[in-house]
């Protein structure tokens, strides 16, 4: 059984690793080469390496070797859990760039950006159009001259305050609608997905429709994007053709564009430099890890990845979740299936085959939020049985159903399950709704309204009843 557990990199991965060691009974040390949050925290340490020790097919031990104020120490641990996530290595493509060199301006990673200040009455290029590219360019549109947002592929934008008013993921991220999207062709549930985008403004008039609407991509969160654009604070443009001394050229134009700061939004890499490739190797941006966790060809599960995945939902609960398991699979609780199985599996997913039915997850480290968290949800015996609360508790049971996939499901049943997860459930809309009702409105009951909840009530019991019976 693992006793000593060593926990890389404290972000929000690490810390849920650190705790789930500590409900399992395990001694978990954390190390972090920041001095920012981060069991037993070592910060401002660097881990230099992670090393098989000799009789590791017998004890399944590693070697640790870190650096911390130029003296190198070494311990052995019992297992690892590398938690340092996807965004570590900032990506700047300046070969994709003809005569970045030559420019005179400032140009730097977004990952640089600290305030808006250094915008004020410049003309910026935002290169790259995510979540990050996004919101730098929409905070410089209020200082700066001119803002240039550059896109090659284009992306959906939404509001984070979505249908009634009601936070986005609140309303998306439900099991019904999770379902029902499943159960759908993938071109049927992209055609859906279009007119939804496409309900709030229309991304063709912006310049901003995707121009892969396959493949999925995440969508961009941003409340005042269309505002900036349509009244001109922040121009939507292709590629870039060219950067000039002080300007740049974008596709299919022969205009320059004078440009004093490019920021480049262009994503990150991640790797593993502390451990040998004959461990964890990194090829088109994915490991060949089991559920994203596991390397599938150890002879001794006592190595986990945390946080290496992209959901279409948030990575706290499934990185959590993800810990949950992995400790336990760590301390020898849970076992895992023979290699050649997870291997099999592992380089299934790399051939990255559309299934043909609901959203098509076919880039690198993607996948369905709920499918995912409920899969390892079933292995530590913590996913909730709908059919059984649909007997014993059915309030519950439908709430869950058809309401927003909130992480208190995660911890109805099972370890670390938490007493007061169902009187969460059944309260989340009232905290969320209390934050907006300073001003309370005496509504007027409605005949109409009341019939049609019933017949809504009847219509959703009678969907239930098809799905589990």
């Amino acid at each position: 059984m693992a006793k000593r557990v060593a926990i890389v990199g404290a972000g929000v991965s690490g810390l849920a690793s650190i705790r789930c060691c500590l409900e399992e009974g395990l001694e978990p040390t954390c190390f972090e080469r920041s001095d920012d949050l981060g069991g037993l925290w070592r910060f401002t340490t660097k881990v230099c390496s992670v090393t098989k020790r000799e009789d590791f097919n017998t004890t399944g031990q590693w070697d640790v070797v870190t650096l911390c104020e130029g003296k190198q120490e070494s311990a052995v641990f019992d297992a690892v859990m590398v938690c340092i996530g996807f965004l570590t290595n900032p990506y700047l493509p300046l070969d994709s760039f003809p005569g970045i060199n030559t420019f005179k301006g400032q140009y730097f990673h977004s990952r640089q950006y600290k305030h808006p200040d250094i915008f004020k009455d410049k003309s910026v290029l935002v290169v790259g159009m995510g979540n990050s590219g996004t919101d730098i360019a929409v905070e410089a549109s209020h200082l700066a001259k001119k803002v240039f947002l550059s896109t090659t592929g284009g992306a959906w934008v939404i509001s984070r305050v979505f249908d009634s008013g009601y936070p986005w993921d609140m309303v998306f991220m439900t099991r019904f609608q999770n379902m029902f999207r499943n159960s759908l062709p993938t071109p049927i549930v992209n055609w859906l997905i279009a007119k939804k985008m496409n309900g709030w403004f229309n991304h063709a008039n912006y310049g901003l429709i995707p121009e892969d609407r396959v493949q999925l991509r995440e969508p961009v969160l941003n409340d005042e994007l269309p505002g900036r654009i349509i009244t001109g604070k922040v121009l939507i443009k292709p590629g870039i053709k060219q950067v000039k001394e002080n300007s740049v050229v974008f596709n299919n134009s022969r205009e320059e564009e004078p440009i004093d700061i490019i920021v480049f939004a262009t994503g990150y890499t991640f790797a593993f430099p502390f451990l040998d490739e004959s461990v964890v190797k990194v090829e088109d941006g994915q490991a060949s890890l089991y559920k994203y966790i596991f390397p599938a060809h150890l002879q001794k599960p006592t190595l986990a990845v945390i946080g290496l995945i992209k959901p279409l939902g948030s990575i706290l609960p499934t990185g959590d979740t993800q810990a949950r398991w992995a400790v336990r699979v760590l301390k020898g609780v849970n076992k895992l299936p023979p290699s050649s199985v997870m291997i099999q599996e592992v380089n299934a997913r790399k051939e990255n085959k559309p299934s043909g039915f609901g959203l098509c997850y076919c880039k690198a480290l993607q996948c369905d939020y709920i499918t995912y968290i409920d899969e390892l949800l079933t292995y530590i015996d913590a996913k909730p049985n709908l059919f059984s609360l649909l007997l014993t508790d059915p309030r519950l049971a439908l709430t869950i159903f058809f309401g927003p996939c909130t992480p208190y499901h995660f911890r109805l049943i099972g370890p670390g399950k938490w007493e007061g997860a169902r009187n969460a459930i059944m309260t989340q809309w009232d905290r969320t709704i209390k934050v907006t009702k300073t001003r309370i409105v005496q509504e007027s009951p409605s005949l109409f309204a009341s019939l049609l909840k019933l017949f809504s009530f009847l219509a959703l019991l009678v969907a239930i009843l098809l799905v589990f019976l």
